[in-house]
């Protein structure tokens, strides 16, 4: 760990941005963006597609669960993330899956 960000990263990992602390953004909400984004993103000579896939149902599984006080500052969180985003012109592609984030994990469903 205190040698993160010394050695490459290998061709195909998908790699979440640094987002800078004073942003305000929850730690463990950042954890597993990055984690998702590794997951769901990196080349099959990276990860394993199943390994990937079942590790990305548990965490979506996991959020959720959430709900209340701890949902409402996820949401205003994921919010922050997306304008920052589009401040620092991250690609489009990257910003759309920040805005999806919560429909695509199954933690808000489409109003109907």
């Amino acid at each position: 760990m205190s040698d993160a960000g010394t050695s490459e990263v290998p061709d195909g990992a998908a790699v979440f941005p640094l987002i800078p602390a004073e942003l305000g953004v929850n730690p463990l909400l950042l954890a597993v963006l990055h984690a998702t984004v590794f997951l769901a993103g990196s080349d099959d000579e990276v990860v394993d597609p199943a390994a990937a896939e079942e590790a990305l149902q548990y965490l979506a599984g996991y959020l959720q669960r959430l709900d209340g006080v701890l949902l409402r500052q996820v949401r205003e969180d994921m919010t922050c993330l997306t304008a920052f985003a589009k401040q620092e012109k991250w690609p489009k592609q990257l910003i759309r899956a920040i805005q999806n984030f919560l429909k695509d994990y199954g933690i808000e469903k489409d109003e109907a």
